[in-house]
């Protein structure tokens, strides 16, 4: 799942930048307002690389779906670009956890198998 979930995390990273990038471009925005946005939700992004397995990980990864939608209300596109990132989040946990499962019992079956007799 971490290798999943991050994945999708490091996407997010340059979907933030490039939407700081679309964002600076209108006037009633300050310019540094973008980037002191941007660079936070790009920090927080690549900072929950590591706290994925970690206890509220997973909710803030929730969170920063959340966030990615609602900045469609400055950049138009992060409407749709937010919704495809929060179902590869969601396909990422999900699909993640199973692919875990399945290591699990294939380790376990190849150390029941390793075993004398």
């Amino acid at each position: 799942m971490r290798t999943l979930c991050a994945s999708t995390l490091i996407g997010e990273f340059f979907v933030i930048g490039f939407a700081g990038l679309v964002a600076m471009k209108d006037d009633g925005l300050a310019l540094g307002t973008v980037w002191t946005v941007c660079g936070v939700l790009m920090a927080l992004s690549v900072l929950l690389c590591g706290m994925i397995t970690r206890p509220g990980g997973l909710q803030l990864g929730w969170a920063l779906q959340i966030a990615l939608i609602a900045s469609g209300f400055v950049v138009p596109i992060m409407f749709f670009l937010g919704a495809v990132f929060a179902g590869l989040w969601w396909a990422s946990i999900h699909f993640g956890r199973r692919i875990d499962e399945a290591k699990a019992r294939w380790a376990a079956q190849s150390e029941e198998a390793a075993q004398p007799r």
